[in-house]
């Protein structure tokens, strides 16, 4: 027997949730195969069988926490000897070995074996909770997936064909359905990442005093020497120039120039950081997350370009590793790709400030004292934690900011 044993993830995660299973009990692995997806507190990490055999047991449902070390699976590593009793004893390997074996079943095929129902991790938790058992109920869902809504409506009709209870009296008052029974209501259990992104959103919150202030920067330069050079830069670069490199190589000319922003505090010391790893903040369906550019004063638009073009489609993919994801000492965010066009960007603990982008909206802008020009502005907000930083610092750096991308070819000079 070969137990499959939750890996070490990283130095500061202990646990994760069981995401997916990839294989099923009576099931064979070869020795490599995937057999699981672990949700973690930043990534989403597949765990691979060490023996080749058939899967005995899982040890742990879908929507389970699970810690580092547990065993979650028992594989028998003499499977392909006892392949054969395996089968005749157990009517559910007996169907599975005669179908065709492929690395990952589709949901419509799970749907047919309905032995095996698919169903969400909150469908099953109420369903144990209950003790309703999931190949009784039926669900209109496309990919035959049960809900917890299907769960609740199932049991609905249950206690409704049950045998009547003595008549009571009449209630003059129409009592409110209860949230958990009603089918309109759908509870949904937070995954692990957005349960972390919200505990530490909150940390952030109560344990810094935040603070955000704002300016404005004309784009005017910075669209048009763009557009001037994006075609020559991505034929000899093979990727596109876009605004976060500029934004980018301007906050590392900043931060030179105001170090506080680029420290962190530890205890009661002030910890002044002289590299420069700049998160980029990546929206994915699952919650942010911040891949971290290293050594970003050192790259240049090509680099930190393909770099970023990277991170967002491993965000996309849940590829992002660990390491990709840790560390930092200041971060970028991008609300203006949804439509943003003024917020407070939330520090990114432990670092002491955040630079939030927005939209770029043509507004009319003073020239002079006689001239207005509708010119593309974008509002910019730093938050920073004013333990530490003070409003000098904060503005001079939002000003240095505005100053290198009203004038790029400045940033072509940063040391």
């Amino acid at each position: 027997m070969a137990e499959i044993k939750v890996p070490e993830l990283a130095e500061s995660i202990t646990e994760g949730t069981v995401a997916q299973w990839l294989k099923k009990t009576g099931e064979y692995v070869e020795k490599g195969d995937y057999i699981v997806e672990l949700e973690t507190d930043k990534v989403n990490v597949e765990i691979i069988s060490e023996e080749s055999g058939i899967i005995q047991e899982l040890k742990a449902n879908e929507g389970d926490t699970v810690q580092v070390g547990e065993t979650i699976a028992i594989v028998n590593a003499q499977g392909v000897a006892k392949e054969p009793k395996a089968v005749e004893k157990t009517p559910e390997a007996e169907v599975k070995a005669e179908a065709p074996k492929t690395e990952l079943q589709t949901e419509a095929d799970t749907t047919i074996n309905k032995q095996i129902p698919i169903a969400s991790p909150a469908a099953r938790k109420l369903a144990r909770e209950r003790g309703i058992d999931l190949t009784a109920i039926q669900t209109n869902d496309p990919l035959g997936r049960i809900r917890a809504q299907d769960v609740a409506a199932f049991d609905q009709k249950s206690a409704a064909a049950a045998p009547t209870q003595p008549a009571q009296a009449p209630k003059t008052e129409k009592s409110a359905p209860s949230v958990e029974t009603d089918s309109r209501v759908e509870r949904v259990r937070m995954t692990r990442r957005r349960q972390t992104i919200a505990n530490r959103l909150l940390e952030v919150k109560q344990n810094t005093a935040m603070l955000t202030t704002f300016n404005e920067v004309d784009m005017t330069n910075v669209m048009a020497l763009r557009n001037r050079r994006k075609d020559a830069f991505q034929k000899e670069n093979d990727v596109k120039l876009g605004f976060m490199s500029f934004f980018t190589k301007a906050v590392v000319a900043a931060l030179k120039k105001a170090p506080l922003l680029n420290a962190e505090i530890q205890g009661d010391q002030i910890v002044l950081k002289k590299y420069y790893d700049i998160g980029i903040a990546v929206s994915t369906d699952e919650g942010l997350v911040v891949p971290v550019l290293r050594d970003a004063d050192r790259k240049n638009f090509a680099e930190i370009e393909g770099e970023i073009l990277e991170f967002a489609s491993k965000a996309r993919n849940n590829k992002l590793s660990l390491s990709e994801l840790q560390g930092g000492t200041f971060t970028i965010t991008n609300g203006g790709v949804f439509g943003s066009l003024l917020s407070t960007p939330i520090l990114n603990g432990p670092q002491v400030g955040i630079l939030g982008m927005h939209k770029i909206q043509l507004r009319p802008v003073a020239i002079d004292a006689e001239r207005m020009e509708n010119r593309p502005m974008m509002y910019l907000a730093l938050s920073y934690d004013h333990r530490i930083i003070d409003g000098k610092e904060a503005v001079t750096f939002l000003a240095r900011i505005k100053d290198l991308l009203e004038d790029p070819e400045s940033l072509l000079f940063e040391a």
